[in-house]
C-alpha cells in the first residue's frame, strides 16, 4: 500500500528539496506545495518506470555525488585557467571513445549526465548497442587518461550503485 502512495521515495524527497530551492523561500505553504508535488509527480509517472532500478548501496550514491561535486569544482577551475591563460593554438581538444561495462539505461544516463555536467567534457553520442559513449574533451594531452578517469571515477561507482 505504501509503495503505491510513494512509489519513488528518493525522487519525492528530491522534488521537495528542488521546489524549496526554486522558490528560494522556506514557508509552510512552500513546504506543503513541494511535498504535494513530491508525492504527486512520482505517482503519475510510476507507470513509465515499470522496471525501475534498485539502488543496492545508498551510501555509494552519497559517495558518487561527493566525487562528482568535487570533480565539477576542480574542472571549473581548470577550464577557467584554460580560457584565461592558454592560447587557442595550444588547446588540444580530443574525441574520446569510452567503452562501457554498464548495461542499465538509468546508469548510462547518469554517466552521460555526469560527463556533461563536468566542465570541459561533453557526452556527445551513445552507440546504438549502448556499449560505447563518445566524449568530447576541451583540452587534454592524454585521451587515454580521460577514458581511465571516466571509467575509474564514475563507471566503477555506478556499477556498484546499479548492479
Amino acid at each position: 500500500m505504501l509503495r503505491r502512495l510513494i512509489p519513488h521515495p528518493i525522487v519525492s524527497i528530491l522534488l521537495l528539496i528542488v521546489w524549496i530551492l526554486l522558490v528560494n523561500k522556506v514557508t509552510v505553504g512552500n513546504i506543503v506545495l513541494g511535498a504535494f508535488l513530491g508525492l504527486a509527480v512520482p505517482v503519475f509517472t510510476a507507470p513509465y518506470w515499470p522496471d525501475r532500478p534498485k539502488v543496492q548501496k545508498p551510501f555509494k550514491v552519497l559517495e558518487y555525488v561527493l566525487v562528482v561535486l568535487w570533480d565539477i569544482i576542480v574542472a571549473n577551475v581548470e577550464v577557467a585557467l584554460i580560457i584565461l591563460f592558454k592560447p587557442n593554438k595550444k588547446i588540444e581538444s580530443h574525441w574520446v571513445n569510452v567503452p562501457l561495462e554498464l548495461t542499465s539505461a538509468e546508469a548510462i544516463t547518469v554517466l552521460a549526465g555526469t560527463i556533461t555536467m563536468t566542465p570541459g567534457t561533453v557526452s556527445a553520442m551513445l552507440s546504438a548497442d549502448g556499449g560505447n559513449i563518445l566524449v568530447h574533451c576541451l583540452h587534454t594531452n592524454d585521451p587515454d587518461a580521460v577514458r581511465h578517469d571516466i571509467k575509474h571515477r564514475y563507471e566503477r561507482r555506478l556499477k556498484e550503485i546499479f548492479p
